[in-house]
Parts: C-alpha cells; structure tokens; sequence
C-alpha cells in the first residue's frame, strides 16, 4: 500500500546528512514543519519552513524541553487514515495529517564519553525526539518514521522510485529500525543510572580487559567466604548451576567438578561423600583450581576430603559448622551457599554490532522418552547411565562425547571440530586415568553423520549409545550397532553448545 508524502516533520540533532531528501520533498511541494536549529538550517537552504509553533500555538519552552510535545504535532502522526472517529476528531481541532516524521535523539551515549557532569547527561536525556520516533512507528501503516539520519539516502531512494510515496513494508522496516535505536537509546541511559548498581570486577577473561557484573547475585548465593568473584568465577559458576539444575531431581547426591565451564567430572551416588570422589577420580589434574558443586548439604568428613584438594570455588546448598570451619581454612577459598532460584528463559550474548536472544536449553529427555533402534533394548544399568550421560553432554562444549559407567563420568571430548576427534579424546582421557570402558555408554550431543563412532566406541569395550539422530546415515550407525550386539536410543534433541 502506497502513502504519498505531502507534509514532514523535520527535527533533528545531526543535520549533516538531511539536505537531499529535505530539497528532494521541497521539490515535490511537501510541507516541512521544523523547530530551531533544523528549521534556521533548511531555511539556509532556500527551503519554505512551516515552524512548529504555528501549529501548536506555544513557543519553545524550558529552555527546549518542550517543544514538539502537543497534541496538533502527536494527533496529526498518530491519526489513523480512514479510521472515522480519527478523521473527525483532526477536522474538529484542526491538526494537520503528519506523512513523515525524521527526527533523531540528542547524543547522550556521545557525551557520556566527554563528560561525567550529571546535569548535561540529564539535558541529553531526550523526551520529545523518543516520543515522536515511537508515534510514527507505531502508526507505521500510514507514516514513514525516519529514525537516524544515516537512512536518509535509502528513503531518499524509496520516495524517488514511487513518486514521493513509500511502500508499506518500507514503512514496516523503517519502524523496526526505528524500535531499535529507542531500544538502544533507552539502554544506554539505564546502563548510566545503573553504573551504581554495577558490580565492577577485578579484570575481565584476561588481565588486560576491564569488566563488570550487571545483576543480582545476591539472589543466587550468600558467599560465606574467600576473595572478590572474578569474571572467569562468574562463567564457571554459572555453567555449574545449569548443570547441576538439570541433576535436582536425580536420585541420591550429585557432584560436579567444573574447568572453563566444562565438566571434568560427575558422578551421583548414594552418599555426598561417595559422589565427590567418584567425581574426582574421572580427572584430578583438571579438578585442580576447578569448582566444585554439590546438591546436599557439606559435612565435616567431605570437608575433610576436599580441603586436600586446591580448587577456587565450591558451591553447596548448606554446611555444617565444623564443615565451614575445616573449609575457612584457606582465605581466598570461594565459599558460596546457594539459594533456591529460578533461572532466567532466555540467554542473551552480544554478536557482531548486535544481541542474540535465545530461549534457555531446558529440555531433558526421560527414559521413557528414548526411542531404541536397535533389534537389543538397553538393560536397566545401561538406562540409567544413559539418562545421566545425556544430561551431562547437554552442558558440554560441542562437538561433545560423553563416557560413562555406574553414574560416573568417566571421561568427555569436549570443543572437538569432529566427532570422531571428540570421542578419542574422551577414549584417551578415561585410559590416562586407568578406566575400564568395558560396558560404559557413550553421549553424543549430535548425530553421527558416519557410523565410525560407533566403530571406535565398540572396540574399547562400549555396548549402550544414546544421540539425537537426524542423520541420512542414522541406518548405518544402527546397522553396526545390531551386528555387533550394541543398543542405541534416540532422543530426537540436539544439544548444541557453543
């Protein structure tokens, strides 16, 4: 749907880059209504100005504060063309129809960077631009908004190819984009307001990066002792509490062992104890300046077995006070009790000039969600450690192979560029630490596009294989599996972790 320009509002901040497009509509007969700084610039141009004032009947007031904010101005942008009660109303008051609306923000993000004087970043903080910007969005149907000036060439371009009219998904974009940078602007004054609030930590992931914690962690945990968290702490941490959410409802205890976010190891069992080292045993040379988690309550014979170990971090829902005592000892030891808390739906990452927003991993396949393929069905023990395998390659980095055996990681390949890389790593680790592998299981968090994997896995003793499927070669996979008395299931959800 087409929609002639036949009156603009021009008011803007940055005026370097307007002059074609305003000369182009004062070509096409357009009336231009302005204000101040813009208004005396298009009128250096040669350019017929209609000032605002005359259609509001007030001057700029407030030193500028206030200026286009008025009903003639909001009620020519917002009306809706067609719509009778609309057309009415602006007849009855006399506000004239707005077409197009080009108006950018004062540059407060820009004075930021000057300045840290609160009584100029207040007078950056604009009202009007943000509110004109949202009203011509919105009403995006019948107006053109023109949120930055940068754009100006492309409208430009759309209004000469349509004879000074606009296209409605032209007017669709430039709304989105207009969203976007009040969104961006509206971030960046809360950042400002709550760089109080800002959690500034001693470096970034290297010494030579500046950071800060932007949340509540008091939500999260009491820390009970030890040294400031660093950013590193903060993405190690948060790694654990995802992986140890997905094991709450798991039966008996859990403990996770964590380096750079991965698990080093895992095990659940009848006991706290028992748990952390069966934990330990998948790998101590990378449990070393590790965290550590648990879903029980720390005792005074744990405490004792781990204070022999140096890791940073431990996180547990309690601890006894003989525990805590033994634990203290060493004073730059994080100590954190968790609370009970719900984890956000969504994962936001910065990417390139923009945010990926994504929908949190919550999705855990139950035993009586698996799919057996093959012509053997995998035995209770195999079941069980095929649920508990699955949940752990979940939370490891792709392309990611779990082993294990008794509810115990025994070993993973994690970061791989190939499968088939993944799993002989994971096969090398569990040997390096005197495995077995005869009658473990394997996890992959993604199919096997060859059946190799399943090849090298049943040479070292593997016999129970759980992956999503999808693969074009899934048949092959289960073909070897049958001719060589393995059982696979198939979940039908990739985990993918980046």
């Amino acid at each position: 749907m087409q929609k002639n320009i036949r009156r603009a509002l021009i008011s803007v901040f940055y005026k370097d880059k307007i002059a074609p497009l305003a000369e182009y509509l004062n070509k096409e007969g357009v009336e231009i209504l302005s204000t101040g700084g813009t208004r005396s610039f298009l009128e250096n141009l040669g350019i017929a100005v209609t000032p605002v004032e005359s259609i509001t009947g007030y001057p700029s007031i407030l030193d500028g504060r206030v200026k286009t904010l008025h009903p003639a101005i909001f009620g020519g942008i917002l009306n809706r063309t067609g719509n009778e009660q609309d057309d009415s109303e602006i007849r009855e008051h006399g506000i004239p129809e707005i077409d197009l609306v080009m108006v950018d923000l004062y540059p407060f993000a820009e004075t930021l960077s000057k300045t840290d004087d609160e009584a100029q970043l207040i007078e950056k903080i604009d009202i009007g631009g943000v509110s004109l910007i949202r009203a011509g969005a919105k009403n995006f149907r019948d107006k053109l908004i023109i949120a930055d000036t940068g754009d100006c060439a492309k409208v430009l371009s759309e209004l000469q190819s349509g004879s000074c009219s606009s296209s409605l998904e032209f007017r669709q974009r430039m709304a989105a984009r207009a969203f976007e940078v009040t969104a961006a602007y509206d971030d960046q004054i809360a950042a400002y307001f709550n760089r109080h609030r800002d959690k500034t930590l001693r470096y970034g992931e290297n010494p030579h990066q500046k950071a800060v914690f932007r949340g509540n962690l008091e939500q999260l945990f009491v820390q009970l002792n030890g040294k400031e968290l660093s950013y590193n702490n903060l993405l190690d941490i948060d790694a654990a509490i995802n992986l140890m959410e997905d094991y709450l409802d798991y039966p008996g205890a859990t403990v996770a062992i964590l380096k750079h976010n991965n698990a080093c190891g895992l095990a659940c069992s009848d006991s706290n104890f028992d748990a952390y080292k069966k934990a330990l045993e998948a790998d101590p040379v990378s449990a070393f300046g590790g965290i550590i988690i648990s879903d029980q309550r720390i005792d005074r014979e744990l405490a004792e077995e781990m204070n022999s170990l140096f890791f940073e971090i431990l996180l547990a829902p309690g601890f006894d006070e003989e525990a805590l005592e033994i634990l203290k000892g060493k004073k730059n030891r994080i100590i954190l009790q968790t609370k009970a808390l719900e984890l956000p739906e969504k994962q936001v990452r910065s990417v390139l000039n923009g945010l990926l927003v994504q929908d949190r991993d919550v999705h855990i396949t139950l035993t009586d969600g698996f799919s057996c393929v093959t012509e053997r069905n995998p035995d209770p023990r195999e079941i069980d450690d095929l649920f508990f395998a699955n949940i752990l390659v979940k939370h490891t980095k792709s392309n990611a192979i779990v082993l294990a055996k008794g509810k115990q990681l025994l070993a993973s390949g994690t970061g791989q560029t190939s499968r088939v890389d993944a799993l002989e790593q994971a096969i090398q680790k569990a040997r390096k630490f005197g495995f077995d592998l005869e009658g473990a299981v394997m996890a992959s968090d993604a199919f096997f596009p060859f059946p190799d994997c399943v090849e090298i896995a049943d040479k070292v003793g593997i016999r129970s294989v759980i992956q999503p499927g999808g693969s074009i070669n899934d048949q092959k996979s289960i073909d070897y599996c049958n001719a060589h008395d393995m059982t696979m299931v198939l979940t039908g959800h990739r985990h993918f972790r980046h």
